[in-house]
């Protein structure tokens, strides 16, 4: 393990370096689909294709990790911990309750991180596992303030790598018109440092992150078994297989919670940190679906944020979860700046009466607008 300094920093003097994703090459469009497909499933999520792998979660996000050296240059040997975070995992209740005992070995969340971190050839590293499903990403950087840096301390010339990968496409029942569409796979990820690193200066200061579950009027997710699963095959063709464990999603009830939920978490974030809503630049939303975000941004301006609302960039790669806000933030890197606001919404734990929702809140640099200006 690298040598961390004794001295602890507080959560506020972290941000985000650099951001780096990993788009399988496999994609499925929406012909594929064919009857099933819903006759406004385009104009209501935007999506048109969506990304799809058979590789593991692990192996997706060693591809967005070898993205973040190749583009941003950065140093393995500088990473302190690892916060793996994958939405496709099976939760440790639903895998014993259906997998096989192999498959709840593989299922594990800390036996993936084990085995990134052993990938990527630091296998000292503290890791941590977990799945907040599309709320992942902001309860991955809470725990990195609150928990992480805490704990380790963190040197200026260290940094705590979130890795995200979603591979929902091997859960997702496609013979479902509401949900087997909805999903891509996908993998981010994050160098968080400190903000005086000279190794790895920061673009965007995290003022706040957190992700929270509330109670919701019913369960709208839970996982089944299901027999002889139609599932596209190596070639994007149609195939079927003997079994699968898939979720169940009611598609409805989430559209109409998750707009509330956003803003709700939104409007808690600001109070929070007594920012007024008007001092918002940007909302960087999860990526749940066009519609879905235009309506959450009819909710933002009732509390009155006047903020660019960053919609529409799902086209090729549908709703990928918890790589949702990175994926937002590498695409719309250089057009942020000032204050950025980035709810999320989410299910809860299977079968379970709640909803899930979050924020990160963040804050450009002089760093990143010079970069920005310069690019």
């Amino acid at each position: 393990m690298n040598t961390v300094l004794p001295s602890k920093i507080g959560p506020s003097a972290l941000g985000i370096a650099a951001i780096s994703v990993y788009e399988p090459n496999r994609s499925l469009d929406n012909a594929w689909f064919a009857e099933s497909l819903p006759r406004k499933f385009v104009k209501h999520t935007g999506t048109r294709s969506r990304r799809i792998s058979d590789r593991s979660e692990v192996d997706l996000a060693c591809g967005a990790v070898r993205n973040l050296q190749h583009e941003w240059g950065v140093d393995l040997r500088h990473c302190a911990a690892i916060v793996y975070v994958s939405p496709s995992h099976l939760p440790r209740a639903v895998a014993r309750r259906w997998a096989d005992p192999d498959r709840v070995r593989r299922e594990d969340l800390f036996c993936s991180a084990r085995r990134l971190a052993r990938r990527l050839g630091i296998p000292a590293c503290p890791v941590y596992g977990m799945n907040w499903f599309c709320s992942g990403y902001s309860k991955a950087l809470e725990i990195v303030r609150r928990i992480v840096v805490p704990m380790l301390g963190l040197g200026r010339e260290q940094f705590v790598l979130v890795a995200v990968a979603s591979r929902i496409s091997r859960i997702t029942d496609y013979e479902c018109a509401s949900t087997g569409p909805l999903f891509g796979d996908l993998a981010s990820a994050t160098v968080i440092a400190r903000y005086d690193s000279a190794l790895f200066p920061v673009h965007f200061e995290i003022h706040d992150a957190f992700a929270l579950r509330r109670p919701a009027p019913a369960a709208y997710f839970d996982f089944a078994r299901k027999e002889n699963v139609l599932s596209p095959d190596a070639s994007a063709g149609r195939t079927r297989v003997g079994s699968r464990i898939v979720f169940q999603l009611d598609g409805m009830n989430i559209a109409e919670l998750a707009p509330r939920a956003m803003a709700s978490a939104l409007q808690s974030c600001l109070r929070s940190r007594g920012l007024p809503a008007t001092d918002v630049h940007f909302v960087v939303p999860h990526q749940a679906g066009s519609a879905i975000v235009r309506l959450a941004g009819m909710k933002f301006e009732q509390l009155g944020i006047q903020a660019t609302v960053i919609n529409d960039v799902t086209g090729q790669v549908g709703n990928v979860s918890s790589c949702s806000i990175p994926f937002a933030l590498r695409h719309s890197w250089h057009a942020l700046h000032g204050w950025i606001a980035c709810p999320t919404a989410a299910v809860g734990a299977p079968g379970k009466a709640e909803i899930s929702e979050g924020c990160i809140l963040l804050r450009s640099t002089p760093l990143h607008q010079r970069a920005a200006r310069a690019s």
